[in-house]
């Protein structure tokens, strides 16, 4: 009887020992279950704070790139005005430049005709080619250098061929002041009135330089000082 007793007893106690470590390992089971449900908690939480994040840095990524497009917008805009504005400076200018122009051209143009005028009605006409010659002072007395009737066909034989010249033709007249010595060396050639188109007083000028030497007039000198007037249409 005490054997069966002992044995109860022993029996008792491991079957305490079960279940105190059954609900050990209960326990334990609930712990590790309570912290996995946790860390799966807080994991979710980190990747819902991440997840925010990013939304907030894009949304301000999308207003960095909209503020962006607008500051480029309005440079662009603001560049066009300023080329419209300069383009609009530009043509008034041009518009300007060119009524001046024209203004300039015409008080030229008169001023030409009226001194025209005057050397036709104090040194007689012209010939036909449209070239012609005039005395002109050479010293403190009212006389000059005077020339014959016919010393003014004499020059045009010597300086028309040397004129070359394929430009333009109507409206243009220089006058070239020639000074030579008696023989007719030519010591010095002028422009003394441009005709407004600076190519063809070249072109002038330069006909007169290669006509050296000058013809000499009925006396056999060469007049000492002259002014040629010079068209290059004949």
């Amino acid at each position: 009887q005490l054997a069966e007793q002992l044995r109860q007893q022993k029996l008792q106690a491991q079957q305490e020992a079960e279940a105190k470590r059954q609900q050990q390992l209960a326990a334990d089971q609930a712990a590790q279950l309570a912290a996995q449900k946790a860390a799966a908690a807080k994991q979710k939480q980190l990747q819902q704070q991440q997840a925010e994040k990013q939304k907030q840095q894009q949304l301000a990524d999308q207003q960095k790139q909209q503020q962006l497009k607008e500051q480029q917008q309005e440079q662009q805009k603001q560049a066009e005005a300023d080329a419209q504005k300069k383009a609009d400076v530009q043509k008034a200018a041009k518009a300007k430049a060119q009524a001046d122009a024209a203004a300039q051209a015409k008080k030229l143009d008169v001023e030409r005709r009226t001194r025209l005028a005057q050397m036709q009605g104090s040194a007689g006409g012209e010939g036909s080619t449209g070239n012609g010659l005039a005395k002109s002072g050479t010293g403190s007395g009212s006389g000059g250098t005077a020339t014959s009737p016919g010393y003014a066909d004499k020059v045009r034989r010597v300086v028309r061929p040397n004129i070359s010249w394929g430009g333009e033709t109507e409206g243009l007249e220089t006058v070239i002041s020639v000074r030579c010595s008696p023989t007719g060396t030519l010591l010095d050639a002028q422009i003394s009135r441009s005709s407004g188109n600076s190519a063809w007083d070249d072109a002038a000028l330069r006909a007169v330089q290669r006509s050296n030497p000058m013809p000499q007039d009925v006396d056999g000198k060469t007049p000492t000082s002259f002014k040629i007037t010079l068209r290059p249409a004949g």
